[in-house]
């Protein structure tokens, strides 16, 4: 029987005591998250980067029904009383997904700057060379924005949109503070069809 609620903690992080006698899950590979999707609540106490890797393998197993919380110190009885509701569910072509924050950023430490065009929908984020660009998922439709880094006081405006897309000559690749381990030619961050369901 699977049970109600499922602790899932990532590396040597303390549950907090509001979470104290719920079944637990220490991970320590995917293989441990994937076991633990049959629960109607997974509760994630770990980096935001964790997070994104239980959300992914939601989406690979189709079980985006499943009610994720997850863990800030001050919202642990929340975790576990809160309601859930659905918000939009940003991806990128590999299947991973984005939680807090995304980055282009130039191809290696011998490149200043990342050249090439971006668009977010139908309008155009850049085109030619800029320091790098951040991508964030919003709690609305149509799912995420986007700005150009500068170095400059004023910073650029934000774009919304479904989709963001670019097209470069190389690109490193952040999703929540990991980088993608090659550089790559193109990169897009999408919203996905179904959102996933966040307790708040």
């Amino acid at each position: 029987m699977n049970p109600d609620h499922l602790v899932l903690r990532f590396g040597d992080r303390r549950a907090p005591r509001p979470l104290a006698g719920l079944p637990t899950v220490d991970v320590g590979s995917v293989a441990d998250v994937d076991a633990a999707l049959g629960a109607r609540r997974l509760i994630v106490v770990g980096a935001h980067s964790d997070l994104a890797v239980v959300l992914a393998r939601l989406l690979r197993a189709d079980r985006l029904d499943v009610e994720v919380a997850h863990v800030r110190r001050w919202r642990a009885r929340r975790a576990r009383t809160g309601t859930a509701r659905r918000v939009p569910l940003i991806r990128d072509e590999t299947g991973a997904v984005l939680v807090e924050a995304g980055l282009w950023l130039p191809p290696d430490d011998s490149v200043r700057t990342l050249t090439g065009e971006a668009v977010v929908d139908d309008t155009l984020l850049f085109d030619g060379e800029v320091n790098g660009v951040r991508i964030e998922p919003t709690a609305e439709v149509p799912g995420l924005r986007a700005r150009v880094l500068t170095t400059r006081l004023r910073p650029r405006r934000w774009v919304t949109g479904r989709a963001a897309q670019l097209g470069t000559t190389g690109v490193t690749v952040v999703r929540d503070g990991v980088r993608a381990p090659r550089p790559a030619r193109r990169s897009t961050f999408y919203r996905h069809v179904e959102g996933w369901l966040r307790v708040q």
